[in-house]
């Protein structure tokens, strides 16, 4: 290996990053046994992990070689090129790191998914959609393959380096009995498969379409590889069928165990397990023994998972995955926190007053630029309060409410009413009108510092200067619990911190 640290350096670094001769051999990696139904057979299932390449998919490979092609010169500035995700975002990032060229520009169905569309754009693609079927035959004049071929013929400036008509140059992979592949336009089927057979002539090899009508990313059904270039026939032993519920399922599964891998992955996991299973059922499964005596198979791994999430919940039925706990909360307690807003009792006490001792002062004078809102019940506000604070009673909150943090429930309730108390709909002038409380920083008690801290975090995303007091009225920095009765022949009294009231 011509690296043996990986390491990449000089102004050579990412051509050498991205250059397969400067790289570890890539994972060849066995599945765990739960997922091989045909252990028992003496069948070993090793999953090549293509993901692992530089840019997360084997489609880099050949854009790679196409990118490094005679068609590439000083005068090209745009890259334009038909591609379901992996190779338009992998000409995207290696056209960059070989020539220095930004415009890439990619041809994708109206139907792509908006996290692939979305993911394409990040790495810099410029995108034109088209309508009509999402996987055109490549002759169609109508899809995207056309299309991109059409644009380079207009100028000298671009290129369509044309993945449909390159073969895709991969290492070398180990000694195997079956390699399985899903075929989309077959070029990775045809160049793996041809230069295997020319090597070991007794592997099989196992090309995978989906089935008809159904759509996996990335591979298509058998009857649209007609048109296709591609000797690819000569390169396959025998054709799978397999449908995207499968696929995804078994991609999730994968990545469960630690082999982190998207749908075309699990795809071809199915595919494998199909030839197997017919090959068992004839009883000529062990004529594809090894000298070994043990049957070993490789399927490749393509990509990642991530930019297909969306559909795996769409595929798959909900109980594939675990139950979310609380999912209430996922539409409430929308806005942000910061512990800075968030401020013990004395800190309190000095913004409202200027400091605790000035509560003494008959009466004690609110700063002028301060605003104390009490979410306590009207009769707990009554018994004793903050000189000069405004009582905001909750219908969801009482002394006995369980903290909004240790139930959800309660969380979701506190936050849809302060939401609603909060909003721009207060009568004009009113002092709970956010236009009336910009004018203040605001300071909010609670019983416990919950209720007011998401009190906090809505007037803080409405554009209110807000805080809460940590811990509320039973943290005893503001005074004496809010429990203790008064007489009925006192008036209101007022809640001064502990050390004064005593």
């Amino acid at each position: 290996m011509a690296n043996p640290l990986n390491i990449y350096t000089g102004p050579e670094s990412l051509k050498k990053y991205y250059d397969p001769d400067h790289q570890p051999l890539l994972p060849l990696v066995e599945i765990p046994e739960k997922l091989n139904p045909f252990v028992q057979d003496n069948v070993r299932i090793y999953a090549k992990m293509m993901s692992c390449l530089p840019a997360n998919n084997i489609k880099s490979l050949p854009s790679l070689n196409m990118l490094q092609s005679d068609s590439i010169d000083e005068d090209t500035k745009t890259i334009v090129e038909y591609s379901s995700g992996s190779t338009a975002v992998s000409m995207s990032i290696i056209a960059r790191v070989l020539h220095n060229i930004s415009d890439t520009r990619a041809f994708l169905s109206n139907k792509t998914s908006e996290a692939k569309l979305r993911m394409m754009r990040f790495f810099g693609l410029s995108i034109t959609l088209f309508g009509g079927p999402s996987q055109p035959e490549p002759t169609d004049p109508r899809g995207g393959i056309q299309r991109a071929q059409q644009m380079a013929e207009e100028g000298s400036e671009v290129v369509n380096p044309n993945q449909y008509t390159n073969q895709a140059l991969l290492k070398q992979l180990p000694n195997m009995s079956v390699f399985c592949a899903g075929m989309g336009t077959a070029g990775t089927m045809t160049g793996i498969g041809q230069y295997l057979k020319q090597n070991k002539d007794s592997i099989v090899r196992v090309g995978v379409c989906t089935v008809p009508g159904d759509r996996v990313p990335g591979p298509r059904a058998y009857a649209l590889l007609a048109p296709i270039d591609f000797h690819w026939k000569e390169a396959v032993d025998s054709i799978e069928e397999v449908g995207s519920s499968d696929s995804y399922r078994l991609s999730m599964l994968l990545s469960r165990e630690g082999l982190i891998c998207g749908p075309s992955s699990g795809f071809n996991l199915q595919g494998l397990y199909n030839f197997l299973q017919k090959r068992h059922d004839q009883g000529t499964l062990d004529d594809l023994a090894d000298h070994d005596g043990k049957i070993h198979c490789v399927f490749l791994c393509c990509d990642l998972p991530y930019q297909y999430l969306d559909e795996y919940f769409s595929k798959l039925e909900p109980e594939s995955f675990p139950p979310m706990k609380n999912s209430n909360l996922l539409n409430v307690d929308l806005y942000r926190y910061d512990e800075k807003w968030e401020i013990e009792a004395a800190d309190a006490l000095s913004q409202l007053y200027g400091s605790a001792t000035a509560l003494y002062a008959s009466p004690a004078l609110l700063n002028s630029e301060a605003m104390i809102l009490d979410l306590r019940s009207t009769s707990d506000y009554s018994r004793s309060h903050l000189p000069g604070a405004i009582n905001l009673p909750l219908r969801t909150l009482s002394e006995a409410s369980i903290g909004a943090f240790e139930d959800a429930d309660v969380l979701e309730a506190q936050w849809l009413e302060l939401e609603a108390v909060f909003t721009s709909n207060q009568p004009h002038g009113s002092a709970l009108s956010i236009p009336s409380l910009k004018q203040y920083i605001v300071t909010l008690i609670c019983y416990d510092g919950d209720t007011s801290r998401i009190g906090t975090s809505i007037l803080r995303a409405k554009g209110v200067s807000a805080f809460s007091v940590r811990h509320g009225v039973r943290g005893g920095g503001l005074g004496r619990a809010s429990s203790v009765e008064k007489p009925a022949e006192e008036t209101d009294r007022i809640l001064l911190p502990t050390a004064i009231a005593a």
